[in-house]
């Protein structure tokens, strides 16, 4: 077998054993450490500098719970699906985050967090550093505790939620922005609806235009080209856009004339390999999966690199702003990053991630919902779609909460398919009794094993054949318990949503509390 990809429908290799818990742990603190030395080596040599070895070795491990907790999203679908084992995930996302974090991440990160808070209301250089370190610190302890609850939760809002709750005992209430803090909490909303909304979309047009038709090959020979190029198209335009921006400045049009050119090129490319493959694969639901593997791993690849190239800034941001606090005596409305800040956070996020990521990846990949490869597509090709349409449309998103809510999205769709089925059957059989129990019996038995295609099928068999199904009351009950089951795990739900709710108020409370600490022990 393949040893990237892993056998269709497997469960996904579990996470490191707890008996492994003390050495990971160990090795965090071993990284940390080293942190700690690299910074008091690499970094300039200015008053203040133990707080600055203290500040790099909190960037650490605020990089370490960002690779542990975040990635998950940009991987995990490809994990549940199949389409990739838990250690190539692993790898494959590690590497592309640190190249993403070094290459594209940039050179200038802003001290005011988007805006969030107003510094110059801070009073004096050291309380600013104070406030950035418990920020830092407040939203690393937060994300540490959702990865050991499994919810996946946006760092983004973890860092946002530290600073401003850092800010408002730094500099009182009116320090706040509280109209981009009412941006935020929109997200909450826009990112997962509009996340599941594309992804639902995309696999509602496979399974009718490829899935349900007889000849599944034929039908995908013609439909997955188009699609994979609808695919690239969206991923060139997402990574000139969002994870080259420190590179290269490219506007809205330029990007999708690059990204048209792409997909125009994959297109051609796409159809002769699909056309090619579909000469061995069989014409049903597997053999369709089978096309999506390798623009899955892509998928991956690339949704990672974007992430590192974004989100490294949680990491590191507060990190360079203590930096240029320190070098310069004062508040800077943006802060250089030095090349030794940026390792730390490239390699934080890459030590969290193999450390402590397989557990999230475990929770996306298969605890919220069956994934397949098709399903899987099209979470990866809505979190990318749903960036660059929220970007242009001004709206404040979430990559994580895109992600997810592209996971939720094709879940209850399925749930939606599956129930429609059911109540059409109810609707065809309602007025159907007699004896003939056998023949229902034989009918239930078949429709219990069926799939949410088959069911259209045996639909269809039961209008033409009304006579062979006469199905009684209690029947019709036991019928509803067998296909109402639940797709989706509705406690996976109400977790998540729960973390993603507190998340702010968490990190701004403990922020908050230590920047008092700190003031207190400083002062």
């Amino acid at each position: 077998m393949n040893p990237i990809n892993g056998r269709p429908g497997s469960t996904p290799p579990a996470p490191p054993s707890s008996d492994f818990l003390l050495i990971r742990i160990a090795l965090s603190c071993f990284f940390l450490i080293a942190m700690g030395v690299y910074a008091h080596f690499a970094g300039e040599v200015i008053s203040g500098h133990s707080f600055l070895i203290v500040a790099a070795v909190i960037g650490g491990y605020m990089a370490m719970n960002i690779g542990a907790n975040d990635v998950a999203n940009n991987v995990g679908p490809s994990v549940g699906s199949g389409a990739i084992s838990l250690m190539a995930a692993v790898v494959i996302a590690a590497l592309f985050e640190a190249a993403g974090a070094l290459i594209a991440g940039g050179d200038v990160v802003g001290t005011i967090q988007k805006g969030i808070i107003d510094p110059t209301q801070v009073t004096g250089a050291q309380e600013f550093e104070w406030l950035m370190m418990a920020a830092l610190l407040a939203g690393a302890l937060w994300l540490n505790v959702a990865t050991a609850m499994g919810a996946p939760v946006s760092t983004t809002h973890s860092i946002v939620g530290g600073v401003l709750g850092a800010g408002i005992a730094a500099g009182g209430w009116d320090v706040a922005n509280w109209d981009v803090m009412g941006g935020i909490a929109a997200s909450w909303v826009v990112s997962p609806v509009l996340g599941g909304i594309f992804a639902a979309l995309f696999l509602y047009l496979i399974k009718r235009f490829v899935s349900y038709p007889d000849d599944s090959v034929a039908a995908a020979k013609r439909v997955v080209p188009l699609i994979i190029a609808l695919m690239a198209w969206a991923f060139i335009t997402y990574i000139t856009l969002k994870g080259l921006k420190q590179l290269v400045k490219v506007d809205f049009v330029t990007a999708n004339l690059l990204g048209l050119g792409g997909a125009i090129a994959v297109y051609f490319w796409s159809r002769a390999t699909v056309s090619q493959s579909a000469e061995s694969i069989r014409n049903n639901r597997d053999g369709v999966n089978s096309l999506f593997v390798w623009p899955l791993i892509f998928a991956a690849a690339l949704l990672s690199f974007a992430h590192g190239a974004n989100d490294v800034a949680n990491a590191i941001g507060p990190l360079a702003a203590i930096n240029d606090a320190l070098a310069n005596g004062g508040v800077s409305a943006e802060a250089k990053i030095p090349l030794w800040v940026m390792v730390v956070g490239a390699l934080g996020i890459s030590v969290g991630l193999i450390l402590f990521g397989p557990r999230l990846i475990k929770t996306v990949g298969s605890e919220i919902t069956e994934l397949d490869k098709t399903r899987a597509f099209c979470i990866a090709l809505s979190a990318a779609i749903t960036v660059i349409v929220a970007s242009q449309l001004g709206l404040p998103v979430s990559s994580t909460h895109i992600a997810l809510g592209g996971v939720f999205g094709v879940g209850f769709l399925r749930e939606y398919l599956k129930t429609s089925y059911a109540t059409q059957l109810h609707m065809i059989l309602d007025n159907h009794t007699g004896p003939e129990r056998a023949q229902i019996q034989a009918f239930l038995d078949n429709f219990k094993q069926s799939t949410s295609e088959d069911m259209k099928a045996l639909l269809l068999k039961a209008k033409q054949h009304k006579e062979e199904v006469p199905l009684t009351k209690a029947e019709r009950k036991q019928l509803k318990r067998i296909y109402k089951h639940e797709l989706v795990k509705r406690h996976q739900l109400y977790k998540i949503a729960a973390a993603w709710i507190i998340t702010v108020p968490i990190s701004a409370g403990l922020a908050a509390l230590l920047f008092f600490a700190l003031k207190g022990f400083y002062a």
